[in-house]
C-alpha cells in the first residue's frame, strides 16, 4: 500500500513542480492570440472555459484505455506502478503538452501538419497515414465492445446495437465541437473520475493489502518488462493517440496558459485513474495468478465488473456498464472526428468540392472501414493498437525535440524520452507475435542497433541546429 500512495503522490508533485518546468521551457504568452478567437469559426474552432476544456481532453484522452490498459498491465506487479509514475510526469504529460501546444501555436494543426513542419514532408505523410490507421484501429476496439453489451441488455442485435453508436458517432463527428462534445463530455469526464476515485476510496478500505514494491515480487518471470509493459500501459503513462486529440481542444482555449492544466493535467489526471484500477488489478483477484485467469475468463471489461460491483455494490455495477459503454464511445467519436480533421487539412489544396462536402466525405471515408472492423474479430486489433500508438508517441516527443532545438531551448527534456520511447518501439516489433515473433535476445540486437542510428542522427540535429541558432546570434550581434 505505500508504494501505491507514494506513486499517487508523486503524480501530484509531478503536477505541481515539472508541469511548471515544461511550461518555462517552452515559454508561453498570453498576449498571443489563441486560434479560438483567431479562427473561430462556430464548428472545429470555438472558445470554451479551460475547466471544461481539461475535461474534454481527459475524456479524449482516456476513455477505457487507463482501465483496460492498468489491469493487463497490472500482470507484471507493483513494478507497473513505477511506469505510470515516470512514465506519465517525464513522457506522456510532456509528450501532451507539447501537441496540444505546438498545435495551439500553428494555427489548431493537427498532428501530421507539425511532424512535417519539424521533421519534414516525408515523415509527414507516413505519419498522415499511421495516424488515420492507428484512430480507425482504435474506434473499431473500442466500439465492438459497447455494441456487444448493449446487445446483450436490450433488444437490440449486436449489428443493430452497432448501428445505433455509429449514428451517435456520425453526428460528433460532424455537429460543432460545442454541441455534444462540450456539452456531455464534461458529464462523462465526471463519470470516469468518480468512478476511479470510487473504486481507489473503496480499494483501501476493503482490508485487502495492495503489494509494494520490492525485489521478489517485481513481475512474473516469464514476461519481460522491456518493452512489453510500455506498451501494455500506453494510456496513464505515454500514449500516441493523445496526441490526434490534443487539437480539438487546442483549437478551444482562450490562452497559452491554459494549456497547462489541460494537456499535462489531464495526463496526470489519467496516471492516477490508470495507478488506482492498476491497484485494483494486481490486488482485487489473490495477486497476478488470479488476474490471469480472469482476464482469461472475461476479458477486462469482466475484471473491470467484478471488481466495481464488490467494491462498490450495486453502484459500482452502474458505473461499470456506464463506463464500458460510454467511455469507450466517447474515444471512438473523438477518433473520427481526429482522423475527419487529418484528412480534410490533407484535402485542403483540393478545390473541386466544397469544405463542407470534404468534411462529409473524409467522415464516411473513416466511418466505413471502422464500421466493417467492429464486425469481424476485433481482439486482434488491440495488438496492433499497442505498437502503431507507441510509434506515433515516438515521433511526437521528436517533433517536441526538434521543435526545441530550433528555438534554442533546453531540447532534453523530450529528446531524452523520445530516445526511450524509441528503444521500446524498435524492440517490441521484432519481438512481439504480431511483430516479426525473434527470440528476445535477437530483437534486443536489433532494437539497439537501431536505437543507436537514432541517437546518431538526434547528435547531427542538436550539432546542426547549434550552429545555425550560433549563427543567428552573430548576425544580430554584427
Amino acid at each position: 500500500m505505500v508504494t501505491f500512495l507514494a506513486s499517487i503522490g508523486l503524480l501530484v508533485v509531478g503536477y505541481i513542480v515539472y508541469s511548471k518546468v515544461v511550461e518555462r521551457i517552452f515559454g508561453i504568452d498570453d498576449q498571443n492570440r489563441t486560434p479560438a478567437y483567431k479562427n473561430n469559426d462556430g464548428y472545429d474552432f470555438v472558445p470554451m472555459s479551460w475547466w471544461k476544456g481539461s475535461l474534454i481532453q481527459l475524456l479524449n484522452i482516456a476513455g477505457l484505455g487507463p482501465i483496460f490498459g492498468a489491469i493487463a498491465g497490472a500482470l507484471y506487479g507493483p513494478v507497473a506502478f513505477i511506469w505510470i509514475v515516470i512514465g506519465c510526469i517525464f513522457a506522456g504529460a510532456v509528450h501532451d503538452y507539447f501537441s496540444g501546444m505546438l498545435s495551439l501555436r500553428h494555427n489548431g494543426a493537427q498532428f501530421p501538419n507539425l511532424v512535417g513542419r519539424y521533421l519534414g514532408q516525408p515523415m509527414r505523410k507516413v505519419i498522415n497515414v499511421i495516424s488515420v490507421i492507428l484512430m480507425i484501429l482504435v474506434a473499431a476496439a473500442f466500439t465492438a465492445g459497447p455494441a456487444q453489451l448493449i446487445s446483450s441488455i436490450t433488444p437490440l442485435s449486436f449489428i443493430g446495437s452497432l448501428g445505433v453508436v455509429f449514428v451517435y458517432f456520425l453526428l460528433a463527428a460532424l455537429l460543432p465541437v460545442n454541441r455534444i462534445i462540450g456539452k456531455l463530455y464534461p458529464v462523462f469526464g465526471v463519470v470516469l473520475i468518480v468512478m476511479a476515485v470510487s473504486v481507489g476510496i473503496a480499494l483501501l478500505f476493503s482490508g485487502k493489502q495492495i503489494p509494494n514494491l520490492t525485489f521478489e515480487n517485481l513481475h512474473p518471470g516469464e514476461l519481460p518488462i522491456w518493452p512489453l509493459l510500455m506498451v501494455t500501459i500506453s494510456c496513464g503513462a505515454i500514449s500516441g493517440f493523445h496526441c490526434t486529440q490534443s487539437p480539438i481542444v487546442s483549437r478551444t482555449l482562450k490562452k497559452e496558459s491554459e494549456g497547462r492544466k489541460v494537456f499535462y493535467g489531464a495526463m496526470v489526471a489519467e496516471g492516477i485513474i490508470a495507478m488506482i484500477w492498476a491497484a485494483a488489478g494486481m490486488t482485487f483477484f489473490g495477486g497476478t495468478a488470479g488476474l490471469q485467469e480472469t482476464l482469461a475468463a472475461g476479458g477486462p471489461a469482466g475484471a473491470v465488473n467484478e471488481i466495481s460491483q464488490s467494491l462498490l455494490g450495486s453502484f459500482g455495477g452502474i458505473l461499470a456498464i456506464l463506463g464500458v459503454i460510454i467511455l469507450p464511445i466517447t474515444t471512438g467519436d473523438t477518433a473520427l472526428r481526429s482522423s475527419r480533421m487529418i484528412l480534410t487539412d490533407a484535402l485542403s489544396s483540393v478545390t473541386l468540392i466544397t469544405e463542407k462536402w470534404k468534411v462529409i466525405l473524409t467522415t464516411l471515408a473513416v466511418a466505413i472501414p471502422t464500421f466493417y472492423l467492429s464486425t469481424i474479430d476485433y481482439s486482434f486489433l488491440w495488438r496492433y493498437v499497442g505498437w502503431t500508438n507507441q510509434v506515433v508517441a515516438t515521433v511526437m516527443l521528436w517533433t517536441g525535440a526538434v521543435y526545441l532545438m530550433k528555438n534554442n531551448k533546453f531540447h532534453w527534456i523530450c529528446g531524452i524520452p523520445a530516445m526511450f520511447m524509441t528503444g521500446v518501439v524498435c524492440t517490441y516489433i521484432f519481438y512481439a507475435p504480431e511483430g516479426f515473433s525473434l527470440p528476445y535476445q535477437t530483437s534486443m540486437i536489433i532494437g539497439s542497433i537501431l536505437t543507436l542510428a537514432v541517437a546518431g542522427w538526434y547528435w547531427v540535429q542538436i550539432i546542426k541546429y547549434r550552429r545555425l541558432n550560433n549563427g543567428a546570434k552573430s548576425i544580430k550581434a554584427a
